[in-house]
């Protein structure tokens, strides 16, 4: 089969799979550097907690700073050929992998030495896995194709690697962290094997030649920003992102001082959004021929809406309620994960940028999401110290602000992304 023939051939599952499959481990790893290492290097090693923070949140900082450079290097591999984005690709899981291991199995002890350790392999680590993940998205949305498609290749990604998230979140407890790391270079290598295999996209000169660019001269960094379809789904996906990285933050506490659940009742509750996210992503593909991606995105706003204001009328006790609220937001979470990246593919093509500068709009689009993150915690966690919460507290006043911050707050917030989405990019469609 032609390579032209391969790109317009329907994305069937073989194709997905073949693609998302590296979505598994860069989702895998995602988790364990973000809950297990603080904990691990607290009680096994006694570094302290406030010196832990420091050191992750500067490698964030760094990791997200470094996201466009990282885009812009993405373009070049592509503009020269696939084979270099490969060669490439191996050598970052290569990096992610050993940079993981040594995290966890450090050779040095001392907690100073312990905080160089991970300081620079947290730089090394985070570095590998932006780069790798650039190099999936660019390469997915190069592959084209209408809506449907689009929708398709994102969502395979993504539900990989929700499975990746349920697979990180159980290892370390069922088999511990040597395991974990045996398995995480299994699905590592297995990733980007199919990776290797999977549907090829245009690249190099015949890439530039189709799209009319000039062969290993990609745009400059900023090029994304001068385009107003992109300027508008970024204010949206940032904005929902901000939404849903708030109750994110905030859920622990949510459960454990408003609703006094059960101790062990938060794996049943993450689990629950999680799988049902995962579950949801074939039915949400199928409203997409009918209503289009931002539309289909809409509605999956307004479920959410609705389901945290039910949410905040939940009290002490309601944990079952609470379950109802898991399953239907992770339904919602559904067009979260597979609509706007798809967007952002038709974006860039409409823009008539396929092909040349994916990697600068996903280097963007990555620090976005770094940022929304860190803005939910920077926003939500002193907020709520101001307005007088404390975690364990059962006073009235204090748990009625948990609420407002972990419902209405982003209610509130998907309200301005649902309303930016309607009049900037679906009222425009022609």
């Amino acid at each position: 089969m032609s390579r032209i023939a391969s790109i317009t051939a329907p994305f069937d599952w073989r194709a997905g799979w073949r693609y998302g499959l590296l979505g598994l481990p860069l989702a895998f790893v995602a988790l364990p550097l973000y809950v297990t290492l603080p904990n691990h290097y607290a009680t096994v090693f006694g570094v302290p907690l406030a010196t832990l923070g420091v050191v992750l949140l500067a490698a964030r900082l760094l990791d997200a700073l470094i996201d466009p450079m990282l885009g812009r290097w993405s373009d070049l591999l592509f503009a020269r050929s696939l084979r270099a984005v490969l060669l490439w690709g191996a050598l970052a899981c290569a990096v992610l992998g050993t940079g993981f291991t040594f995290l966890f199995f450090p050779p040095v002890r001392g907690p100073s030495a312990l905080v160089i350790w991970a300081t620079a392999c947290l730089v090394v680590t985070y570095t590998a896995f932006s780069a790798l993940s650039i190099l999936h998205q660019s390469w997915g949305a190069r592959l084209g194709g209408d809506e449907v498609q689009r929708s398709r290749v994102v969502a395979w990604r993504e539900g990989l690697g929700l499975l990746g998230v349920v697979l990180a979140s159980i290892a370390p407890l069922a088999f511990g962290l040597p395991a974990t790391a045996t398995l995480f270079f299994i699905t590592l290598a297995a990733g980007w094997a199919s990776w290797r295999v999977s549907r090829q996209p245009l690249a190099g000169p015949a890439a530039a030649h189709e799209a009319g660019f000039s062969a290993g001269q990609p745009a400059s960094i900023w090029l994304p920003f001068s385009r107003p379809a992109f300027r508008a789904l970024m204010a949206v996906f940032v904005v929902n992102g901000i939404a849903s990285a708030v109750p994110a933050t905030l859920i622990l506490f949510f459960v454990q001082d408003r609703l006094q659940a059960p101790a062990g009742m938060e794996a049943l509750f993450l689990g629950s959004y999680f799988v049902c996210a995962a579950l949801a992503l074939p039915l949400w593909l199928r409203v997409v021929p009918r209503l289009g991606l931002a539309r289909t995105w809409l509605v999956g706003m307004l479920l959410s809406m609705g389901v945290f204001v039910f949410a905040s009328q939940l009290g002490a006790g309601d944990t079952w309620e609470f379950v109802a609220v898991c399953v239907l937001s992770g339904v919602a979470l559904g067009t979260d994960l597979a609509l706007p990246g798809a967007i952002l593919a038709g974006t860039i093509a409409a823009s008539g940028d396929r092909g040349r500068t994916e990697g600068a709009y996903f280097g963007w689009w990555n620090f976005a999401t770094k940022l929304n993150l860190a803005l939910a915690a920077g926003v939500a966690l002193p907020m709520l110290g101001l307005l007088g919460y404390t975690p364990g507290t059962r006073d009235p006043a204090a748990l009625q602000v948990l609420t407002i911050a972990y419902c209405l707050l982003p209610c509130a917030l998907k309200a301005v992304a649902a309303t930016l989405l309607y009049t900037l990019i679906i009222r425009k469609k022609p």
